[in-house]
C-alpha cells in the first residue's frame, strides 16, 4: 500500500498533465483563462546577447496590489507596490536574464492557490516563467497530500514547496507531522526550498535535513547570515554541516538585504559567498535575484553585475553552472 501512494501521485499528474507542458493548453484547466495573460505577452527582455552568459533566476516574486493581500509588504515604501512580470523584464534588460523561478511571495494564506493560478497562467504564456515553488501546509503531515494534489494540478510549472521558518518557534520545523509533510514531496514531483534565519533555527534545519534524506532540499538566500553585524560564526559552521548532505543546495540570493540597509558593499558579502563557494562547490549553487525585495538596496542589474564579480572564481564554466545550469537541473526546467 505504502509503494501504490508513494507512485500514484506522480503517475496522476503525468497522465493528466502531459498537455500542460505544451504551456496554452494549461489555460483552460485553471478558470483564469486570458486573465493574466497580457503580463506575460511582453518580449522577453534582458534576453542573452551573443556570448553573453545566460542567467535563470532562480529566486523571483510577484504581486498584484490591486488583486491579492501580500500582508507583509504593508507600511514599506519600497515593497508596497505592485510588482508585476513586464516590470522585471524592464529592470532586467541587458542583463542576460532569459528565464525566472517563481518562489513564493507569502501572500496571505488563503491566497496560496490563486497565487499558483497566478504564476500557472504567465507561464501557460512566456516561458520566460518556467518554474513555480508554491506554499503548503507541511504540518499537516500525511493530510497535506490533498493540498499537494490541487497545487500539482495547476501545470508541470509546479517544481517545489517553499517555507519559512524564520521567525517561527525552532522546535516547529521538528514536529513530526512537519517532517512528514516534507518527507512526502518526492512522491509528487517536488522539491523543497527552505529557509530559516539565526544558529537556534538553522539546527533545526539541519535535523530537517537529516531526517529527509530523499528530499531535494536548497536553502535560501544561504540562510540570511547577520552580514550586518559582520558574524561569520556559528554560521559559517552550520552551512558547512548543511553542505555534507548531498541532497542539499545553497541560493546565492537575498544578501544584500542582510547588510546595513542604506550602506551595503559588495566587500560586505565576499566572506559569505566565498565560503558557500568553498562548501557547496560550483555543482550545488545557484543565483536568485530576490526581485523585488533587493530593490530595498540596490537595482536589479546592480545585483547581477555584483553576483558575477563575486562568483568570479569559479570560472567560465562554474559562473555557467551557477547562474543558468544548476537551477535548470535542480528544478527540472525545460526550455
Amino acid at each position: 500500500m505504502e509503494g501504490e501512494q508513494a507512485m500514484s501521485p506522480q503517475l496522476n499528474r503525468r497522465m493528466l498533465l502531459r498537455a500542460a507542458a505544451a504551456g496554452a493548453a494549461m489555460a483552460p484547466l485553471l478558470g483564469g483563462g486570458m486573465a493574466f495573460a497580457a503580463e506575460g505577452a511582453t518580449a522577453s527582455a534582458g534576453a542573452a546577447q551573443p556570448n553573453a552568459l545566460p542567467i535563470i533566476d532562480a529566486h523571483i516574486h510577484l504581486w498584484d496590489l490591486t488583486k491579492f493581500s501580500v500582508p507583509w509588504v504593508v507600511g514599506n515604501p519600497v515593497l508596497q507596490k505592485t510588482y508585476v512580470l513586464p516590470d522585471l523584464k524592464a529592470q532586467a534588460a541587458g542583463t542576460g536574464v532569459v528565464g525566472m523561478v517563481y518562489v513564493q511571495a507569502s501572500w496571505a494564506l488563503e491566497y496560496s492557490l490563486l497565487e499558483a493560478d497566478y504564476v500557472a497562467n504567465l507561464a501557460a504564456y512566456d516561458p520566460f516563467v518556467k518554474g513555480f515553488v508554491g506554499y503548503a501546509p507541511l504540518e499537516y503531515g500525511d493530510q497535506v497530500r490533498s493540498f499537494l494534489g490541487a497545487l500539482v494540478s495547476r501545470g508541470l510549472v509546479v517544481k517545489g514547496i517553499r517555507r519559512i521558518l524564520a521567525g517561527e518557534d525552532p522546535a516547529f520545523g521538528l514536529k513530526p507531522d512537519f517532517i512528514r509533510g516534507v518527507q512526502i514531496l518526492p512522491e509528487y514531483g517536488l522539491s523543497f526550498d527552505l529557509l530559516v534565519k539565526g544558529p537556534p533555527q538553522t539546527a533545526s534545519a539541519i535535523e530537517i535535513v537529516r531526517q529527509c534524506p530523499n528530499v531535494s532540499i536548497v536553502l535560501d538566500h544561504l540562510l540570511k547570515p547577520n552580514i550586518d553585524k559582520r558574524e561569520f560564526e556559528p554560521w559559517a559552521t552550520q552551512m558547512k554541516q548543511l553542505a555534507s548532505f548531498p541532497n542539499v543546495r545553497a541560493k546565492i540570493s537575498g544578501l544584500v538585504t542582510e547588510d546595513i540597509p542604506g550602506q551595503w558593499a559588495p566587500s560586505d558579502l565576499k566572506p559569505y559567498i566565498d565560503h558557500a563557494i568553498a562548501v557547496f562547490g560550483e555543482d550545488r549553487l545557484m543565483y536568485g535575484g530576490d526581485w523585488p525585495p533587493v530593490l530595498l538596496q540596490t537595482s536589479y542589474a546592480n545585483w547581477v553585475q555584483t553576483a558575477k564579480e563575486l562568483t568570479s572564481s569559479l570560472g567560465a564554466v562554474g559562473q555557467r553552472k551557477f547562474f543558468a545550469d544548476n537551477a535548470r537541473a535542480f528544478y527540472r526546467l525545460t526550455e
